[in-house]
């Protein structure tokens, strides 16, 4: 399990346009890497939201703010433009990212167990350390919560 102050796990994340970008990309700038289970649902709309609205905010603190889910990059395209965000989006469709980030985790609902994503939020410093980690995430008041966390870097 990942702590704060542990190097980020250098993984490759593939993005809405398709393309592969390894997390080291990011080095020299404060990334917010947040995993949620899946586009276009209530909290995961309105999760993508708060951080949109944010967004100038994050990049004036020096962040890029990226979501991570397993949806394919088409449906993150499409979930960007039914609600205009201006977050990064990036897909785990082979669960590695997540995997190495410790949020695919055994879920249970109305007592059925099943594999899925744990809302967790990593604050990543510019020189790719673990600088905060949020886990089992509440929506409400979270991005900013991240957000000054962000400028206290």
């Amino acid at each position: 399990m990942l702590s704060d102050g542990d190097m980020a796990p250098d993984v490759t994340l593939t993005m809405t346009d398709g393309a592969t970008r390894a997390l080291s990309d990011w080095r020299g700038r404060a990334l917010v890497l947040y995993f949620y289970p899946k586009d276009d649902t209530p909290g995961c709309t309105t999760e993508a939201q708060s951080f949109t609205g944010l967004i100038e905010d994050f990049a004036a603190a020096g962040a890029v703010v990226v979501g991570l889910s397993k949806d394919k990059p088409a449906k993150h395209a499409k979930f960007i433009g039914k609600y205009d965000l201006k977050v990064e989006l990036a897909s785990d469709v082979d669960d590695s990212v997540c995997e190495a980030f410790g949020t695919w985790i055994e879920k249970s609902l109305y007592g059925r167990k099943y594999m899925g994503i744990d809302r967790a939020t990593f604050l990543i410093d510019k020189d790719g350390r673990i600088a905060r980690i949020w886990r089992k995430v509440k929506v409400a008041g979270h991005a900013e919560e991240v957000l000054k966390a962000a400028r206290a870097l």
